[in-house]
Order: C-alpha cells, then structure tokens, then sequence
C-alpha cells in the first residue's frame, strides 16, 4: 500500500494565511485533494514538505447568479454541487457529473479540476517503478520517454472542466501576494506538461465566472476506456450561437490531445464560413481531427485517440446544430 509522505499541515481560516503560507518552499495547496493526495503518495512532487489546506477558509465556496446572468461557482465548490445545481450552465453541469464516481465528485473541487495537474504514464506510477525505468524529464530525469529526442514534456491535460470554461470564455479569479487578478480560462493554461498553469506559484483560485449564455448552445463529450472513475483521454467541448440558420460564432476546444486545452481555431473558421449543413459538420470535423497529435503517454493508443477527435467533434456538432447521424 502506497502512504504518504511525513508532512506538515496547515488549514488557515484566512485567506492571506494561505498565500503566505504558499510562499513557502515546499508548500502544496490542497482543495478537494482527490488529485493531490495519490500524487503524493507516488512521491510526484519531491519537494513537498507541508499541505495547506482550504478547507476552513470562508467565502471560496458556493454558487450564485448575478443579476446580468452571469454564474459565480467558488472554486472549493464539489463537483457534485455543480452537477446537481439547475443554476449552473448545462454543459458545465454535464461536465462536473463526467468526473470520475460519485465518491470522488462529492470531495473533488471546482479549483482542483481546474488545476489538475497533467498526467503521462511514465510519471502516474509508483515510484519504485519510475526509478526502475530510469525517471522522465518531469520526475527530474533527463529525458521524455513519450519523445526522447526533444527536451519536452508532453504530459496531457486531463481535466473536464477546464476546455468547457474555455469554450464559455469564463474568467477565472486568483489571489496571491500581487493582490487580486482576473484572468480569461485560456490564459490560465501553457502547452507544458512541466508548467502548464500559468498561475503564480502563491496564488489561489477562489471562483470562476461564467457570462450569460444568451443564445449559446453548448456541449461536451468525454471519451475513457470504462464509464466511471477514468481521466479522459479526449474531451470535447463546443459553444456555439445562430442566426437565421447559420453559426455567426463557434469555439471548439479539446482537452487530454496536450498539456493545455486545444482550441482548434482552424476547425471555427470553417463553422462560420457558410450556411449550417451535414457537409458543413464533416468538414468541421475533419479540420480537428488534423490540428491535433496525441502523443502514446495515456490510455489506448495515440493513433485511437486522434481518429476518435473528428467524431467526437462531429457527434457534439450535429447534436448543438440539430443533425444526427
């Protein structure tokens, strides 16, 4: 049985204790901890020397509607509190209810899926096992296994939340030692499995802003090996709005193809480039399918994953625009 390392805990019941606290060398943030905790266990973060908890720390969780229409979801908010809430947006709902089991949702958090950290299979092992195949370059070794000729880390993006956030264009809020910071959802993430949050290493997410959605239709698909408990290993999320017909404005976003979510601009262009059609969708998805490159660092096969992208994408796109196969 793996058990965790010996360190310290703090649970501060202000937030400027955490993020002083964070300051620290060796401090880790822990929300729900459902991603954390085995991490540590598989000794992935070396350095760690105390758990700082959010737990006791008022007002980062709930959910509220403002007047304009826009939802504030608290990043401590339960997964399983976004997906039984009628406020939240469907597709965010869909989403936070596809996120490993009931067990893991009931303690998983909003700000804890947003930062999940990313995954390969030559880093989610036991340690003994990664000593034994020599470390990858992000358990401090020197090489990539997944690609051992560049000096990169290709660990997936595998969170569900984070590539519906995107394509909803929400802002996400963070606080560190600077003060207070709002940043797009896209912004928050770099295409490297080594650094992928763009987040300072003191600061804390406390909520997440979704706009109104007037008008919008949005969706996302989830594709894992069994129906429960697995990462994914593609997401699709979609938003997409009409007039008359004709799609006037589309993000379409893929989540565990990188280390960030993939927003396939190439794949939009097209959506909006003449009138809503079968042959439209085909096209549409045919575009995704070629903008991405699953790398063999995950479940099934990297050459299954990439022919699963267009018809995922197209699946998604003939349900928001009205046609099925």
């Amino acid at each position: 049985m793996l058990r965790l390392p010996p360190l310290d805990y703090a649970a501060p019941s202000d937030l400027d204790e955490v993020v002083a606290l964070l300051a620290d060398e060796g401090s880790v943030l822990m929300a729900g901890g459902t991603d954390l905790v085995p991490n540590l266990k598989r000794r992935q973060y070396p350095g760690a020397a105390r758990i700082v908890s959010l737990r006791r720390v008022p007002g980062v969780a709930g959910i509220d509607v403002a007047d304009d229409g826009s939802v504030r979801i608290g990043a401590l908010t339960t997964l399983a509190e976004v997906a039984a809430d009628d406020r939240v947006p469907a597709v965010v709902r869909e989403a936070a209810g596809l996120v490993a089991s009931p067990q893991l949702r009931n303690r998983g958090t909003v700000g804890g899926n947003l930062c999940v950290d990313t995954r390969c299979h030559w880093l989610n092992i036991p340690e003994t096992w990664r000593q034994a195949a020599e470390p990858c370059l992000k358990a401090g070794g020197e090489v990539c296994w997944v690609a051992p000729a560049k000096k990169w880390c290709w660990a997936v993006s595998s969170s569900d939340l984070a590539p519906v956030m995107v394509a909803l264009e929400a802002t996400v809020r963070l606080v560190g030692p600077d003060g207070v910071r709002e940043v797009p959802a896209a912004e928050l993430y770099r295409d490297d499995g080594m650094d992928h949050l763009a987040k300072r290493p003191a600061e804390v997410i406390t909520e997440v802003v979704i706009p109104p959605l007037t008008g919008l239709r949005a969706g996302y698909r989830k594709l894992r090996r069994r129906g429960s408990i697995d990462f994914p290993i593609l997401g699709v999320a979609a938003a997409l709005r009409f007039v008359d017909g004709r799609c006037n404005d589309a993000r379409i976003v893929l989540g565990a193809v990188a280390s960030a979510p993939l927003r396939v601009t190439a794949a939009e262009e097209l959506v909006v480039s003449e009138p809503w059609s079968e042959g439209l969708v085909e096209r549409v998805a045919e575009a995704a399918g070629k903008a991405v490159r699953p790398m063999s660092n995950t479940d099934l096969t990297s050459r299954y994953r990439k022919r699963m992208v267009p018809v995922y994408v197209g699946r998604l796109l003939r349900d928001l625009g009205g046609y099925h196969e």
